[in-house]
C-alpha cells in the first residue's frame, strides 16, 4: 500500500514536470512565431520562456495562494460533522437524496 502511494507521487510529480516543460515549449514557441515578426526582438530559449511564465506570474498572479484550494473537501467534511442530526436532515432534504450528502448508507447505494 505505501509502495503504491509513493509510486502515485512520483508519477504525479513526473506528470507535472511534463506538463510545466510542455507549457514552456507552446510559449516559446509562441514568442518566437509572433513577437520577432511584429516587434523586431529577438527570439528566446525555452529557459527564457520559463522565465516569462514565472515573471508573468508574479506580476500579474500574485504569490500568494488564492482561493479554496485542495482543502475543500476537507473543510466540507468537517462542516458537516459540525452539523446535528437535525441540521443534517434539513440539508439531505433540500438537496435531495441524489447528491451524496454525508456517509452513504449500504441500502442506498
Amino acid at each position: 500500500m505505501k509502495r503504491f502511494r509513493v509510486f502515485k507521487i512520483l508519477g504525479f510529480a513526473a506528470l507535472t514536470a511534463v506538463a510545466i516543460s510542455a507549457f514552456g515549449f507552446v510559449v516559446m514557441s509562441l514568442w518566437n512565431w509572433v513577437v520577432p515578426a511584429v516587434t523586431g526582438l529577438h527570439s528566446v530559449t525555452w529557459l527564457q520562456a520559463m522565465a516569462l511564465l514565472v515573471l508573468s506570474r508574479i506580476l500579474f498572479g500574485g504569490l500568494r495562494h488564492h482561493g479554496s484550494g485542495w482543502n475543500w473537501r476537507q473543510r466540507l467534511r468537517d462542516r458537516w460533522q459540525q452539523m446535528t442530526p437535525e441540521q443534517r436532515e434539513k440539508f439531505r432534504d433540500r438537496f435531495g437524496a441524489d447528491h451524496r450528502c454525508g456517509p452513504r448508507d449500504e441500502a442506498s447505494v
